[in-house]
């Protein structure tokens, strides 16, 4: 089985000044750290529900 179809990018395109602590609870959660930063992910369920909030 190939890995990369279980594999989802995700960038952080804006920054989070002027958002909820929770959101950016959320991208740290993600490991996301700063503007443009990009972090391959599994895709679960759980990662798709972060993506989403």
């Amino acid at each position: 089985m190939n890995d990369m179809a279980n594999t989802i990018k995700v960038q952080l395109v804006k920054g989070l000044i002027g958002t909820r602590e929770s959101h950016r609870a959320t991208v740290r959660g993600l490991g996301l750290r700063g503007i443009n930063s990009v972090r391959e992910l599994e895709d679960t369920p759980a990662v798709r529900g972060m993506i989403n909030k």
